[in-house]
């Protein structure tokens, strides 16, 4: 007995395959365009100092901004790396941004809790208060707490910073959350009334869980802004030992004459920093910012 061939069947080259892919509308074309300028707008500052942060003074000059330079010349991170204390100034700027982040936070849960949780009254003009103290000009702030913290001895004292801005952040902080747990599912804290779990239990197994995402990402923002405040710390920190960063790449401006090179090199040298904060809490940002449109 032989066997029958069978012939093969024919494909179908008709049929639309399900991984073709959608050609792109008007509307994604021109949203692609802006974010790709949008990038490039925001890496044109970096190619600058990457540029101008290795010639010579002498090349800088002649050559301008926007040339390449003729030759890598490290005089000016040499200078600013000698003349300037800037292990110091990065430890200050570190210290001051990490424990406002810490305590703001802290302070932002408490406060929500008991607005948003606790129910208290007149809680709509609380928040609104918590507002408005975002909108208070810095300028304002200088010479009320100048004058208190060189009464009690805190000027030049990274503390002085610390309270200070605390105080700001929190602030907004106390806003969103209080927002947020305002619409919090009563449910979920009637069940947990319901098993004997006390107000601080609630807290800490419940409310702070649930928000977690959102308190790294407040504490991330909190780091960013603390680190780039420059006029409240010029008005406190008036010793070359609590300089924090941005203090420290004002110093190089002088009055009549500034050497640019050593200026972008400091500011080049600065700006590392931040970058490895940001690839470290990268992933912290995404999470926080998609459980958030999750929920």
């Amino acid at each position: 007995m032989t066997a029958v061939a069978q012939a093969p069947t024919p494909v179908d080259t008709t049929a639309p395959t399900k991984n073709r892919a959608r050609p792109r509308t008007a509307t994604e074309w021109i949203l692609l365009i802006a974010a790709i300028l949008g990038a490039l707008a925001i890496v044109f500052p970096m190619l600058l100092l990457l540029l101008n942060a290795f010639k010579s003074p002498a090349d800088y000059a002649n050559s301008g901004p926007l040339q390449l330079p003729e030759k890598l010349d490290l005089t000016g991170i040499r200078t600013f790396w000698e003349t300037q204390n800037f292990p110091r100034a990065l430890w200050n700027s570190v210290f001051i941004s990490t424990m406002v982040s810490l305590i703001a936070v802290v302070v932002s849960v408490l406060n929500s809790f008991a607005i948003g949780i606790g129910r208290v009254r007149g809680r709509t003009w609380i928040v609104l208060i918590f507002l408005m103290a975002n909108l208070v000009p810095q300028e304002m702030l200088f010479d009320p707490l100048f004058k208190l913290y060189d009464k009690i001895g805190l000027l030049s004292n990274p503390w002085s910073v610390i309270l200070t801005f605390v105080v700001i952040q929190s602030a907004f902080g106390t806003y969103l959350l209080s927002s947020l747990l305002g619409t919090f599912p009563k449910e979920i804290l009637e069940a947990a009334s319901v098993d004997g779990a006390t107000r601080g239990r609630v807290l800490r197994s419940v409310i702070v869980p649930i928000l977690r995402p959102t308190l790294s990402v407040l504490m991330v923002f909190f780091f960013i802004w603390t680190w780039n405040e420059f006029l409240l710390p010029l008005a406190f920190l008036n010793t070359s030992d609590s300089l924090t960063v941005p203090l420290l790449l004002e110093q190089l401006n002088g009055e009549r004459q500034t050497d640019t090179t050593t200026l972008i090199a400091g500011t080049l040298i600065s700006v590392i920093p931040t970058i490895i904060f940001f690839l470290i809490f990268q992933r912290t940002l995404t999470r926080g910012i998609t459980a958030g449109a999750v929920k």
